[in-house]
Order: C-alpha cells, then sequence, then structure tokens
C-alpha cells in the first residue's frame, strides 16, 4: 500500500474505525461485567443483611436483640473485611453491636444520596479498618416499640476489582487477537476488492506495450463502464488515426496533378524567364508539401496506441541489405544487438530512421560499420524504458560545426556522395515525433558515432 493510494485509504479508515469500536465494546463490556460482579456481591451480602434483619426482628428466646454470629467465618476472623454492624437509633447514645471481625472498630455511614428511590436501603463503597475498601449495604428497620435499627452489611470489595480486572485482561488480549485478525481481514478485503483496478492497470500498460489492443474480462458493475468507455476512447484514437492518414493520402494526390502540370507546363516555355521562376517555386512547393505530408504522416503513425516492435530483426535484415548494397566497396558490418531490445512505435519508422544511419555510415566508412542495439530498464528518475541503437563507422568523421550542419534537412558536406541530404534530418525528426533524439559524436573505431535513443517497451 503505497502513500495517497486508495488501497492505504481505505485500509486506514477501516482500522480506525475498527479499532475505536473495539475500544468502546471493551470500554462498555468491562462496565457491564462489573455491573454484573457488584450485584452478585450485593446479593450475597444482602443474605448476609436478611440474616441479621431476621435476628434482630425475631430473637432466639433469652438472647437480646444483637445477634451474636450469622454462620460465616470470615466475619469472626479480625480484620478480615468482611464485617456486620447493629446499631439502635431511637436511644439517646446510639448503641452498636458488630461482628468479632471489626474488633473495636465501627463502619462508616453511607451517605443519604445512596439510598434507593422509596426504600430504607442504601449501597455503596466507602473505607474501612486498614483503609480497606468495602462495599456495604445498609437497611433501617423500624420494630416498633422494640426500637429503630440501622442494620450494615461490608464485604472486602478487592474481590469485585480482582474479579474486573481478570476480566479486562481477558477481553484485552482477546480483543487484541480480535484486532490483528480483522486487520488482516480488511487488508485482504482492500487487496480483494481493489483487484479488478490493479487488472485494469495492468492490461491498460499492456495496451501501451503493445501486448493486447483493448481491455478484455469480466469487471465488476462498479467499473465496468470504466473498461467499456476505455475500450471505446482507444477504438475512437484509431479511428481518428486513421482518418488522419487518409486525409493525408488524399491530400498528396490532389497537390500531385496540379504540381505536374504547373511543371510541365514551365518546362514546355523552354527559356522564358517566369517559366524558370515557375520552376523554381514549384521545386519549393513540392518540397515543402512532401515535407509537411511526411510529418502528417509520421505524428497519426506515432499516435496510434499499443505498438511494439522487435528491434533485432529490423537490424539484422538491415544489415544484411546493406552489406548486398555496398558488396562492391567490401563493407564489414558487425551487429551486437540484445535479444530483449524493442521500440513503442512502427516498424517503418523504425526501419527508415536505422536504414538511414546505417546507410550513411556505409557511405563514408573505409571498411566496416558497427551496429550495437541497448536496452536500457527505467532508473529512478526516468521511469520509462529506452532502446539506444548505435551507429559507428571508421570513415574520416566529422567535426562538431560540420555535426551540426549534416542534421539540417538538405545539407551535404561532400557533393561526390551520392544522396540528397535528407537522411539524417528525416531521422532528427521522426526521432522527435517518438520523444527520441539523435546524438552525433566520434566512434571508437575512427569515424562518426550515430547514437538514437527511443521510446522502448
Amino acid at each position: 500500500m503505497r502513500a495517497n493510494s486508495l488501497a492505504l485509504r481505505l485500509f486506514l479508515w477501516a482500522t480506525g474505525w475498527t479499532v475505536v469500536i473495539l475500544i468502546v465494546t471493551g470500554i462498555a463490556l468491562s462496565t457491564l461485567y462489573r455491573h454484573a460482579v457488584e450485584r452478585s456481591f450485593d446479593r450475597r451480602l444482602d443474605v448476609y443483611l436478611r440474616t441479621l434483619v431476621a435476628d434482630v426482628a425475631s430473637p432466639e428466646e433469652g438472647s437480646d436483640k444483637y445477634p451474636q454470629s450469622i454462620g460465616e467465618p470470615l466475619f469472626e476472623l479480625p480484620l478480615s473485611g468482611w464485617y456486620w454492624q447493629v446499631t439502635r437509633l431511637d436511644t439517646k447514645t446510639p448503641e452498636a453491636h458488630s461482628s468479632r471481625s471489626l474488633w473495636d472498630s465501627n463502619l462508616p455511614r453511607l451517605p443519604d444520596d445512596a439510598t434507593a428511590a422509596g426504600t430504607e436501603y442504601r449501597q455503596g463503597y466507602a473505607k474501612g479498618p486498614e483503609d480497606q475498601d468495602l462495599r456495604i449495604v445498609e437497611r433501617n428497620v423500624d420494630l416498633g416499640s422494640d426500637g429503630r435499627y440501622q442494620i450494615a452489611v461490608a464485604g472486602d470489595a478487592s474481590e469485585i476489582e480482582d474479579e474486573t480486572h481478570s476480566f479486562d485482561r481477558a477481553i484485552g488480549f482477546t480483543f487484541a487477537a480480535l484486532t490483528v485478525a480483522l486487520l488482516l481481514t480488511t487488508a485482504l478485503q482492500v487487496r480483494f476488492g481493489l483487484a479488478p483496478l490493479a487488472r485494469i492497470s495492468q492490461s491498460l500498460a499492456a495496451i501501451r506495450s503493445g501486448r493486447a489492443e483493448r481491455l478484455e474480462g469480466e469487471f465488476p458493475v462498479e467499473i465496468a463502464p470504466l473498461a467499456r468507455e476505455t475500450n471505446a476512447l482507444i477504438e475512437a484514437n484509431r479511428e481518428i488515426v486513421e482518418r488522419a492518414r487518409t486525409h493525408v493520402g488524399n491530400l498528396a494526390h490532389a497537390l500531385k496533378t496540379p504540381l505536374s502540370v504547373l511543371v510541365n507546363e514551365a518546362a514546355a516555355r523552354g527559356n522564358d524567364p517566369l517559366a524558370h521562376k515557375v520552376l523554381e517555386q514549384t521545386d519549393i512547393m513540392r518540397d515543402q508539401v512532401a515535407r509537411q505530408l511526411e510529418r502528417a504522416r509520421l505524428a497519426a503513425r506515432s499516435s496510434v496506441i499499443g505498438t511494439l516492435i522487435d528491434v533485432p530483426p529490423v537490424v539484422t535484415a538491415l544489415a544484411r541489405t546493406m552489406e548486398k548494397l555496398y558488396r562492391a566497396r567490401d563493407i564489414a558490418i558487425d551487429v551486437d544487438v540484445s535479444a530483449h531490445a524493442r521500440f513503442r512505435g512502427e516498424q517503418q519508422d523504425l526501419e527508415e530512421m536505422i536504414g538511414n544511419l546505417v546507410d550513411n555510415g556505409c557511405k563514408w566508412a573505409l571498411s566496416r560499420v558497427a551496429i550495437e542495439v541497448i536496452a536500457d530498464q527505467p532508473s529512478a528518475d526516468d521511469v520509462k524504458p529506452r532502446v539506444r541503437i548505435i551507429v559507428d563507422d571508421d570513415g574520416p568523421g566529422l567535426s562538431p560545426a560540420e555535426r551540426e550542419r549534416v542534421a539540417q534537412r538538405g545539407q551535404r558536406l561532400d557533393e561526390t556522395k551520392p544522396g540528397s541530404g535528407l537522411g539524417l534530418s528525416i531521422v532528427v525528426e521522426l526521432a522527435g515525433l517518438y520523444g527520441g533524439v539523435l546524438t552525433l559524436g566520434t566512434a571508437p573505431i575512427g569515424g562518426l558515432r550515430a547514437e538514437l535513443a527511443l521510446p522502448g517497451g
């Protein structure tokens, strides 16, 4: 999951809500469990309280109103944390009788706000002997002429805390494991849910690299329209390019005939100065029309999506052809081509660019031309692969000023060599249309080095 990715956003959003929900749920469960433990503890205290109320209300024959024991050993152990106390309230000085465990201390009274609505029953927490935390229940009993009493029973609240803490630890471990499981499940859901988008991205890369022509396969209903519109856009692009090619061809044919008529009519007038001027201008028109039509044709071809050409067969075939053309001069052509080199463009454009470079090298070479093709992998700075075609010859080479001149259209340094001077300029224009570049330098074998860098695949 990369930064600022849809997958990371979904994962973090789901993770945040999962953690919040689990924390809230854990707190709620802990609170509910504590209340349940308190109710259970209070019921236990209430049993002892009812026993004391019964003893006070109906004492055994021959005994006073104050019970001696309720049959629980914890109330006999000094400072055990379990205490009871019966206090008579209708005397001038309240008389208190308590369990042996309370020793010579007294239980604290609970505040009035702890009283249950409509009853004389109270419950709550308070500090007892030895600064113990106690859970206390109290009840006022009015026996009429036999007196009014306050009966209290207290238990060690550490049992409630221990039970609650034990439950909190258990639920903490459980929710931690559940959090990990939910996060893993969320990650798998995000990965599975966004898999169709990754498949679309891979399909688009395949189309761009020439391995496919359209988005294939079934997609979920949410992104099926995206795939459908993308395919429609690809088809529309192909149709536009095809129409552009057709228009270029029609325009070329439409202009050829009028220019030919002008040339023929001017040539028929012999030495007429006007005829010479017309011939001169029609030559310029022909050259400009041919150049602009060629640029339009190349631009249309370079706009086609999904064209990827293997370079080795093209280079090998051109090398064999050039060896046959220059057999009389015994020019040796060495070829070193990377097996994985591919060009993103039209094959005839690649053939034209390499053919011009090799032809130019053979014209000027003394005995040897070397062709090397290198497939560069994308680096950190350049995310697009490149293919480099290097053509060296052992001819006289060129100075820096001459290198600038020969790349210009129609420039020839030696009129004795065949050609129109358009070869290298065509290579420069073609390479520029594909985002490539032609660089001229000095070859290690002594002549000119022409290095052509083009988009690869």
